[in-house]
């Protein structure tokens, strides 16, 4: 199995971001990716690490399970219990306003749909010590950090 972790980072919301991804393969190798955003907001950065991650797999994955781990609840339960009925209302919520990041959640979910099998999403608590995701968080926030520095120079 294929293990994600992802996380993204705001410093203000909305303000400079940052998202971070690791990905532990079957074999021992592992790929950190990571980036960042002059205007956007947390869930677009948690969002984006999912994309980046999934992207990333697209040409590696090879038939391996994936199992995506990621503190943002927005996340994973956008992926395992709204977007089905997002897509049934036309990508509006059930106050029938418009899903905010759509663009996003469908490059997200065009992404979980071209890898097989499709990867589960699962939660997990965030600066609970589990080294992966302590990772990522620092990264991410590295990433924030840089972003507000290059624009202040």
């Amino acid at each position: 199995m294929i293990s994600v972790f992802t996380d993204g980072a705001c410093l203000g919301n909305p303000g400079r971001g940052g998202w971070a991804a690791k990905i532990r393969y079957p074999c021992g190798r592992t790929d950190n990716i990571s980036g960042s955003a002059e205007e956007t907001t947390n869930n677009r950065m948690e969002l984006t690490a999912a994309v980046q991650a999934l992207e990333a797999l697209q040409s590696s994955q090879k038939g391996e399970s994936v199992l995506l781990h990621s503190d943002s609840r927005y996340l994973v339960s956008g992926m395992n219990e709204w977007i089905a009925q997002w897509q049934r209302r036309g990508w509006r919520t059930a106050a029938k306003k418009p899903v905010l990041n759509k663009d996003l959640w469908q490059k997200l979910l065009a992404c979980a749909d071209d890898l097989n099998p499709k990867p589960q999403f699962r939660w997990v608590k965030g600066h609970d010590g589990i080294q992966d995701n302590e990772e990522v968080d620092r990264k991410a926030q590295e990433q924030a950090q840089n972003a507000a520095q290059t624009a202040a120079q």
